[in-house]
């Protein structure tokens, strides 16, 4: 492949030689394309909310090596404490969650887009982090409207896939 100075480069957000198959705790975020709220409320989940949260119970099925500790599907988001014991990667793991849920999404909004690309994960070092993320997580729905993805301007699209 070679390089085309017309695009800027795109930094990777992953760890720079990090081998994202080691059995570890991961923290992950994936957002909607723009951050448009997709999935219902913080306390109420549409019918492409119910989507993600199914792609979620999927993901465990798909790979029987991994465990999703905790997770929770926000309006435009979704965060996950997922557990790879090995066996697979966690790219590959969430490229697939993210095909899954677009193709059911796509059965009632053919041209929707619905995923940022890539997403957001943290290697959890230790128990007391793990708890902070955990809670954080928890109450995650009930702060919604302090939370960095929320935003006034996108609170209509609420209603989309309702």
């Amino acid at each position: 492949m070679t390089y085309d100075d017309r695009f800027p480069n795109r930094k990777s957000p992953r760890i720079r030689h990090y081998d994202y198959s080691t059995p570890n705790y991961y923290f992950v975020t994936i957002c909607t394309w723009n951050k448009r709220c997709l999935f219902g409320s913080s306390h109420h989940l549409n019918t492409y909310g119910k989507i993600a949260e199914q792609g979620i119970h999927e993901m465990v099925t798909h790979f029987p090596t991994i465990k999703i500790n905790k997770f929770v599907v926000m309006p435009n988001h979704i965060h996950a404490i997922i557990v790879l014991n090995g066996n697979v990667n966690l790219p590959t793991i969430i490229g697939l969650y993210k095909s899954y849920v677009t193709k059911q999404i796509h059965q009632y909004e053919p041209t929707l887009k619905i995923w940022q690309s890539s997403f957001h994960d943290h290697v959890i070092r230790n128990q007391a982090a793990y708890e902070k993320i955990w809670l954080y997580i928890e109450s995650n729905p009930d702060n919604w409207n302090m939370d960095c993805f929320f935003s006034q301007s996108i609170i209509d699209s609420w209603s989309a896939g309702s």
